[in-house]
């Protein structure tokens, strides 16, 4: 999948879950927080797509998604940011 279409897919999936993405500029990537008792996604809107994807992917990720169908592309997509993502941190 493309960048665009992984974003596409992932914000039906956050909407579908109850979680509010918001795309705002700052000093920020991105992350999952909980605002006055609502989930938000926040996504900086200058971040490329790959990374827009990447932040969106690691999010959902931390929500917990084990026990709800997923398309399996997309799967392996969250999959591996977050497989990629530790193995920079180490």
């Amino acid at each position: 999948m493309k960048n665009e279409e992984l974003i596409v897919e992932l914000t039906d999936l956050a909407k579908h879950i109850g979680v509010t993405i918001r795309y705002d500029k700052g000093d920020f990537e991105g992350g999952y927080c909980i605002l006055k008792d609502q989930k938000v996604l926040l996504v900086n809107k200058r971040m490329t797509p790959q990374r827009k994807a990447s932040i969106l992917a690691l999010a959902m990720h931390e929500m917990g998604l084990d026990n709800m169908f997923i398309k399996p592309a997309l799967r392996e997509y969250i999959e591996d940011e977050v497989t990629r993502t530790r193995q920079a941190t180490k």
